[in-house]
């Protein structure tokens, strides 16, 4: 081979290396991002259950109360345009069953919920303790989804596998499961290894950098989505408590209930 042949060698050789450098480089930029809007997504559906569950029969008391205070006035003045409030206060809490509602909350609306899906399969139902996990959490999620991540896979069999364990990874994220992780770092360690990308042609890592920049481009809409979203703004304004700005809700709303519980007895006390 003449110097000519061996320089051009040694120069696709070299850009070969900085394609490769770059795939790795996106790849990790990437799972980096895909991390944090995962954690984001969690957080956000945590503090959707979180806020149905512990305001919910608030808004409801308060509905219930607005439709009774609501017919004790029209009771007493006997004024139509009374009546016609309180009917109206009334249906507005016994609204027409939607599908959902026929399914007795099994269905949302990316199917079965969360707790079908688990009486269906026999495990347990486990409501988030909170919506933030632990400092301890995120990091033991970080760790293993950075190893784990299906992006690092090549074989469609091997990017399957690790689809299936990245969402038992996230399951036990959302519950803060310290524990569970902890199980699953050690599973994944003692589990088969993944074949490893080996790029041997330019245009295979060209193809590599396209695809990781649409997938960063999905990736950035869902997140905007997220953000975009009322329960996302409300995550967003809490800060880094958004337990303490649920419980300070429901204080509000608690008060609030008994303001309209007091009006509602003097209402009756006045009949």
């Amino acid at each position: 081979m003449d110097s000519t042949s061996t320089d051009e060698a040694a120069d696709d050789a070299a850009a070969t290396a900085r394609l490769e450098a770059a795939v790795r480089a996106a790849e990790g930029a990437l799972i980096e991002f895909e991390i944090a809007v995962e954690t984001f997504r969690i957080e956000v559906e945590n503090f959707s259950r979180l806020h149905e569950q512990r305001l919910g029969p608030y808004y409801s008391r308060l509905e219930e109360l607005d439709a009774q205070i609501a017919e004790a006035v029209a009771a007493r003045t006997g004024d139509p345009e009374d009546e016609r409030r309180a009917r109206e206060a009334r249906a507005a809490i016994m609204p027409m069953p939607q599908v959902a509602d026929l399914f007795q909350g099994w269905l949302d609306s990316e199917g079965f919920s969360q707790e079908a899906y688990a009486m269906l399969t026999q495990q347990p139902v486990q409501q988030p303790p909170r919506v933030r996990p632990s400092d301890e959490a995120r990091k033991l999620y970080r760790e293993l989804v950075r190893k784990c991540h299906p992006d690092l896979a090549v074989d469609q069999n091997e990017r399957d596998r690790r689809d299936v364990f990245v969402s038992r990874v996230n399951q036990a994220y959302a519950r803060g499961d310290e524990d569970a992780l902890r199980e699953l770092a050690d599973e994944w360690d003692r589990g088969p290894r993944g074949e490893e990308p080996a790029w041997e042609r330019q245009e295979e890592l060209y193809a590599r950098l396209e695809w990781l920049a649409q997938r960063k481009d999905l990736l950035a809409d869902a997140a905007a989505a997220l953000e975009d979203s009322a329960v996302g703004s409300m995550l967003r304004m809490a800060g880094d408590d958004p337990d303490g700005m649920l419980a300070e809700i429901a204080e509000g709303l608690r008060q609030r209930v008994v303001e309209r519980e007091a009006e509602l007895a003097r209402l009756r006390e006045s009949a």
